[in-house]
């Protein structure tokens, strides 16, 4: 499955960093993780401290799939508003997830101040009201996110103005969001489980699995065979082929980064900035002063017409941005755009199908998916070592 275009800022800003070899032997594990990007990578993380002896597998180069295209923007807020999640989920399991999405930020902060390839910076988060209708959910939303202890501020158009230089009419501001390069993170977490007790295979595709009495067998593209008890699926977008039936629907995002611009040009403490409309618009920072901004979906994900809207996207979104802050020139430097999947409710599906013991999935969709397989990593670590999680239902299958 082609999950991107050919040039994400990250990949190019600081190539690969790490090249791991193909599988060219049969081998025995504890443990296989299908997918080498932050999904697997994390995955991998929740183990490495264990007896367990994990593989990680990958049919392309570690971290070269959809993780490459990430914009790396970390933010509790799922994509589906907390007022209507309580409406899908339930008003206690919606709670929930807001929360653990807020505690994943903060498990992230420790997990990344080992690795400063991570490029990981605490910054605020703007929501801002695309229209005046939706202020009056914003200011809903801000009741019900206060009342479960999460820390933001109810801004007016005055207070929008004063802080960040554009009129809107109401905005979230919360203090819990960050920015993290996906892929250097990934390849920090592969290389420090490789010296633990992991192994990492470039360019090793899995083209079957046979369950085998109380193991599995799994079968590479060029024939090896690696002997496993327990496999978590932690490849996407690609992860469709091992399910019954589809869980997602995929769209297509674009996004831009631009030239350096000057410090003193950007807006309030570089904070991350986005809108309620559907599809929103969100624009962040990297470190070294590029200005991100991504959004204009499409409700496709065919290679051909995403690559062909390009040109086209980036223009819409540059004029986007500039509309906010037409003093800042904005100079596109780099243009991609990615699968991006999305379900009913907004969360993602963590754990075992029915009848199918022990094999995990890990399926981060939406555009907290960094944030998703945190919580997917925890709570698969504990579903291997036959540890209670009390939060694992609320991303079952069958919910």
């Amino acid at each position: 499955m082609d999950l991107r275009s050919y040039y994400p800022y990250w990949l190019l800003d600081k190539s690969i960093p790490a090249i791991y070899p193909s599988l060219l032997q049969n081998i025995t594990a504890d443990v296989t993780i299908i997918g080498a990007g932050i999904s697997g990578a994390i995955a991998a993380w929740y183990l490495r401290n264990s007896s367990e002896k994990v593989l990680v597998v990958d049919r392309r180069h570690a971290g070269m799939g959809s993780t490459a295209a990430s914009t790396g923007l970390l933010q509790y807020e799922i994509d589906t508003p907390l007022a209507r999640l309580q409406t899908l989920v339930g008003i206690s399991n919606a709670n929930k997830s807001y929360i653990l999405c807020s505690q994943a930020i903060t498990e992230l902060t420790k997990i990344c101040r080992r690795f400063p390839a991570s490029e990981f910076e605490m910054r605020p988060s703007l929501q801002y009201a695309s229209s005046l209708r939706d202020a009056g959910c914003l200011r809903k939303e801000f009741e019900l996110r206060k009342k479960i202890g999460i820390d933001l501020e109810l801004l007016d158009e005055r207070e929008i103005k004063s802080r960040f230089g554009f009129s809107k009419s109401a905005g979230l501001l919360s203090k819990n969001a960050a920015e993290v390069n996906a892929f250097g993170l990934t390849h920090s977490l592969l290389q420090y489980c490789s010296g633990k007790n992991a192994e990492v295979y470039d360019h090793t595709g899995i083209k079957g699995i046979r369950r085998v009495k109380k193991q599995f067998e799994l079968f590479t593209a060029n024939g090896v065979r690696i002997k496993t008890r327990k496999i978590i699926i932690a490849c996407g977008y690609e992860s469709k082929k091992y399910l019954p039936r589809k869980f997602d629907q995929l769209h297509t995002t674009y996004a831009v980064v631009t030239e350096p611009v000057a410090r003193e040009a950007l807006w309030y403490n570089k904070a991350v900035i986005w809108e309620t409309s559907s599809p929103y618009l969100y624009i962040r920072t990297t470190r070294d002063n590029r200005i991100l901004v991504g959004g204009k979906d499409d409700d496709f994900s065919g290679s051909f017409k995403r690559d062909k809207a390009m040109p086209r996207k980036a223009k819409m979104l540059a004029h986007s941005f500039s509309k906010l802050f037409p003093h800042i020139p904005f100079i596109i430097d780099y243009n991609w755009a990615g699968a991006f999947g999305s379900t009913k409710d907004g969360l993602p599906y963590i754990g075992e199908l029915a009848g199918k013991p022990n094999i995990y999935f890990a399926l981060g969709f939406g555009g907290n998916g960094i944030l998703f397989s945190v919580i997917a990593g925890q709570i698969i670590r504990d579903l291997i070592y036959e540890k209670k999680n009390e939060h694992a239902d609320i991303f079952n299958f069958s919910r």
